[in-house]
Order: structure tokens, then C-alpha cells, then sequence
């Protein structure tokens, strides 16, 4: 029985899948793995790497906060913000965090402090993540390529 998994933000639905076999969420209090028939749990997220699994293929997604509901059939991911970790823009994320190190040395309004440091924060995980989609190389294979492969 495999487990259904949505990962929306308040722009747009980020990613569906109908039948994963496992999802590993940055819950705030840490990493939580999930399996179909999971107890159900509402939790919130932290800043972290979610990953999707399905056979061999998996997708990876930089996760800003936000809230998760688990069920024993299906993962809703609430996020703040996500994206893909095929989508990140490595080199307008070195970009972002340089600018974010920048402001936090100059120091910057006490109104401002916590959106540099989220920045940074933002800007470190998506290199994060980045990088280690780059350092496995064609060993991953994504979901999304294994069901365009599907509809052909």
C-alpha cells in the first residue's frame, strides 16, 4: 500500500504523488520518517530537507517551515515556502547568502536582523541541498522523470 504525498505552498502545489513508498519530513523537533499506514500526526516543520522515495527514484525538496499532516494514507506538506532541489538556482543562492553574511556583519535594524538571518539560513540549506544532489550524480533518479517515462 504506498502513501500519497502533496507538498503545497500558499502559491501553488509543489509536488504530488499518489504512490510513494516513504517521506522523511524536517519536523520541527527533528527528522521524522513515514511509511503508508503511519499513526496519524499534525506537526510543524522546521527549515530542512524533505525527501520523497518511490522505488529507486527520489525527490528532494528544500522545506522553509510550516506545518505537516500525516495520515495513514497520505502526507499534506503546508509549507511556508519549498522548492525542488532540481529547481535551486545554485549560483543566485550563493548570491543570496553572501548579500544575507553581508548585512548580518554591517548589522543591520533590529527590524531587519531576523529577515537577514532567515535569509541565511534560507540561502545555506538550498546549497545544502544542492550540493549533494550534485555529488550523487545520475545515481538518483527523480520521480518526476520516472512517471514522464511512465506516460510515453
Amino acid at each position: 500500500m504506498p502513501i500519497a504525498v502533496e507538498i503545497v505552498t500558499q502559491e501553488r502545489l509543489v509536488f504530488s504523488e499518489l504512490e510513494a513508498d516513504m517521506v522523511l519530513i524536517p519536523a520541527a523537533e527533528g527528522e521524522m520518517g513515514v511509511l503508508p499506514r503511519h499513526a496519524p500526526v499534525l506537526t510543524t516543520l522546521g527549515f530542512g530537507e524533505l525527501v520523497v522515495r518511490k522505488g529507486r527514484a527520489e525527490e528532494r525538496f528544500a522545506i522553509y517551515g510550516g506545518v505537516v499532516d500525516v495520515r495513514p494514507d497520505k502526507v499534506v506538506v503546508l509549507a511556508d515556502l519549498a522548492e525542488s532541489s532540481y529547481d535551486i538556482d545554485a549560483a543566485a543562492a550563493e548570491q543570496a547568502r553572501a548579500r544575507a553574511v553581508e548585512m548580518v556583519k554591517e548589522g543591520v535594524p533590529a527590524e531587519l536582523n531576523r529577515e537577514a538571518t532567515l535569509a541565511l539560513r534560507r540561502a545555506e540549506l538550498a546549497l545544502r541541498i544542492q550540493r549533494k544532489i550534485q555529488g550523487r550524480g545520475s545515481q538518483v533518479l527523480r520521480i518526476i522523470e520516472e512517471r514522464e517515462k511512465d506516460d510515453e
